[in-house]
């Protein structure tokens, strides 16, 4: 049983590798401009040609930053749900992503007035601020709220009046140089520089690491608080690492693409379906994995469906990721009636 489970494993991992290959080429080739695979071959490798600006300045540094983002948010997803023990848990879901989302604006907007520029680094740290201001009000509400279903409810309110308060913050906005602040709130990867991809993958990779370092304490979490205690874990600290990972990378994807919707519910999810399993140890690299062909395929989607006019990628992932959510739903409900 044992030697069966290692080797759909390794053929679940063979499957996601590959799947992510194909969009990366993919993604490389098709635009507004197509490029035949040999072409884009070629000028990755000598970064020559015609075209070479469009690859290596446009292409690159944006496939990289969905595929970085999308592991990060799927991450942060699996992180959150094994903190509160509900599979809808997500980013998006309990605020968090708005959250981030209205003091990065805030800051951009304060910062812009003043004829200042935000660095990269103080967007990241600024989401992170706010992450860890909606986390702060869903552990203080859950300290009241024993149902599971009402700190859900909490945290989507908490969501709705950040999303608010942004979108009046972006309608008065009219400073030229916060032009695209509107489009950012919406989530997009369009943009990216090297710098930035630089930036994201040392956070990304960082809070990853960090994350399949928890994965044994994380599976005893898993078998309840008791046992985990009983395992030695020290729930005080477990926790606040598992909070602090779960807002950096929640923090990382908003400042650098805004809020993405979904990703961090639907993937964890296919993940564990894939897999048959919940095991932290698998599911970490799956998820990050899962959630860059995820994000790849929806920005891909996202470009080339009514091109030249781009979607926001928000609006794609929600079509991908709520059937699977209430998928999800409709399934642990039937289970439920059947015990």
């Amino acid at each position: 049983m044992e030697q069966k489970r290692r080797i759909r494993s390794a053929v679940c991992f063979a499957a996601l590798g590959a799947a992510l290959l194909a969009l990366l080429a993919l993604n490389l080739a098709i635009g507004t401009a197509r490029l035949p695979l040999r072409e884009v071959w070629n000028i990755l490798l000598r970064r020559e040609g015609d075209n070479a600006a469009i690859v290596w300045g446009i292409r690159l540094p944006r496939l990289l930053t969905a595929a970085l983002l999308g592991g990060a948010l799927a991450v942060s997803g699996f992180l959150l749900q094994t903190f509160f023990g509900n599979p809808i848990a997500g980013p998006f879901v309990l605020g968090i992503s708005s959250s981030a989302k209205l003091v990065v604006a805030l800051v951009m907007v304060a910062s812009l007035a003043r004829g200042a520029a935000v660095s990269s680094l103080g967007m990241v740290v600024a989401a992170f601020c706010g992450a860890m201001l909606s986390m702060g009000l869903i552990l203080l509400a859950s300290r009241r709220l024993k149902s599971m279903a009402l700190l859900i409810v909490c945290g989507v309110m908490i969501g709705y009046i950040c999303s608010a308060v942004t979108d009046i913050v972006v309608t008065f906005a009219s400073d030229s140089n916060i032009v695209n602040l509107h489009n950012w709130s919406l989530g997009s990867f369009s943009g990216k520089e090297w710098r930035d991809v630089g930036m994201e993958a040392v956070i990304v990779l960082a809070a990853l690491l960090g994350a399949f370092l928890l994965s044994k304490p994380m599976g005893a979490y898993q078998l309840g608080e008791g046992y985990a205690r009983s395992m030695g874990v020290n729930i005080r600290r477990f926790r606040a690492e598992l909070i602090a990972l779960t807002g950096v990378l929640s923090a990382c994807v908003t400042a650098f693409a805004g809020p993405i919707s979904f990703v961090g519910i639907a993937v964890p999810h296919l993940m564990k379906q894939m897999f048959r399993t919940a095991k932290p140890i698998l599911m970490v690299p799956a998820c990050f994995l899962g959630g860059g062909v995820f994000c790849l395929l929806c920005d891909l989607i996202a470009r080339t469906l009514f091109a030249p006019t781009e979607l926001s990628i928000s609006s794609v992932t929600a079509v991908f990721g709520v059937p699977v959510v209430l998928w999800m739903l409709l399934a642990r409900q039937k289970r439920k009636e059947g015990v």
